[in-house]
């Protein structure tokens, strides 16, 4: 059973909310929400990037079916490295294209216009706060930067108003901007005000539309981290050189994290080498773990052919990227993800018609749509 077009839906991926996030902050709307409805505490999938764990979400299917494993990719047979951020990479039907094929009308509303790229086909409407169209600024005013807490604001005062106005709109999907996340923890005034602020308008998004079924999820979490490893100059200086390394959290969105992130892939010079490189990169402070390719697809879910040959996980503390020198000092106050480490976040689900299925069938972020739509 489906609460496609049963019930109208809102789904609404709060990036970068992990549960320090949730429990430090006075929520008075989701807490409503989770002591009504149900909620749990699950896991993000790895590796904890946006886009992975975006279309996990949009599609309720892991990266092995749909196929996107991070932001970025590096192509074997190009050499060439680009970002994950089109639709044609997306190997099975968004919750949205399977709305239009059953004749319900979806918005796709954002902060990141690379979203929209990945996830907006079959939209009726498809907005990024970050790149508006002139209408939409005419009607609801200029949003704030990308760099900003209160894009977010102007995100969900739109979705409000298309509650109100549109409905024939079914499905709302709403997708934030973890900027914040990235700039304040969860204990910091300013982190506290932006959350507070989103679970006011999520509270008049429930009054504008009291019959809808609310679903609330992350991609990830966030911590601080001290250091960054180029595993490309690091495996090179002591004397194993590689192909290629790539930050599985490198996008467009510099400001929010310099491109570093908790999760890397590594590709071969040889195949002969894997074990010399997996050594090395093992010995690097703070790498956590260090897995073949299809140990890693098989134990997180992840299409192999798109990911690295090699796959390192940081520590808490530790993150990878492309900088001058093998490794560097993080400034203080740097906060980024991708490693398993930001992987415990909220789950919620509030208002639905359907029964819902038993508790233990929801363990991942993608278990919110995978059951229910």
């Amino acid at each position: 059973m489906s609460l496609i077009g049963k019930q109208r839906i809102v789904v609404g991926m709060y990036d970068g909310f992990g549960m320090d996030y949730f429990e430090a902050s006075t929520l008075p709307s989701l807490n409503l929400m989770a002591a009504r409805g149900f909620f749990k505490r699950v896991s993000a999938v790895f590796p904890t990037v946006t886009n992975a764990n975006n279309a996990s979400i949009c599609c309720g299917a892991w990266p092995k079916e749909h196929g996107i494993t991070g932001n970025s990719y590096f192509n074997e047979q190009t050499g060439e490295a680009d970002y994950m951020e089109s639709a044609d990479f997306i190997r099975v039907p968004t919750i949205i294209q399977r709305a239009a094929n059953v004749g319900v009308r979806s918005a796709l509303l954002t902060c990141k216009v690379k979203t929209i790229h990945l996830l907006g086909r079959g939209a009726e409407i498809a907005v990024a706060a970050e790149a508006p169209p002139p209408e939409w600024t005419k009607r609801y005013g200029q949003p704030a930067n990308i760099y900003s807490r209160e894009i977010n604001y102007w995100l969900w005062e739109v979705a409000i108003d298309i509650l109100k106005r549109r409905p024939d709109i079914g499905l709302l999907y709403v997708h934030t901007t973890d900027y914040p996340m990235h700039t304040w923890a969860p204990e910091a005034p300013q982190s506290k005000e932006h959350l507070a602020e989103l679970d006011r308008l999520l509270g008049e998004a429930m009054n504008a539309a009291p019959d809808t079924v609310f679903l609330i999820t992350a991609d990830h979490g966030m911590n601080y981290k001290v250091r960054c490893w180029d595993l490309f100059r690091a495996c090179r200086e002591l004397g194993t050189e590689v192909r290629f390394a790539l930050s599985a959290e490198k996008d467009r969105y510099v400001k929010h994290h310099r491109t570093f992130g908790g999760a890397a892939w590594v590709w071969l010079k040889s195949p002969r080498d894997e074990s010399r490189v997996a050594q090395t990169l093992t010995g690097l402070k703070g790498v956590e773990a260090v897995l073949p390719r299809h140990e890693a697809a098989t134990r997180f879910g992840l299409m192999p052919e798109r990911i690295g040959e090699l796959v390192a996980i940081g520590d808490r503390d530790t993150v990878f990227g492309e900088l001058t020198s093998p490794m560097e000092d993080l400034e203080p106050g740097y906060r980024s993800h991708g490693s398993l480490h930001e992987s415990d976040i909220p789950l919620v689900i509030y208002n639905s018609k359907m029964e819902l299925p038993p508790a233990e069938q929801f363990t991942t972020n993608l278990d919110l749509t995978r059951h229910l739509l």
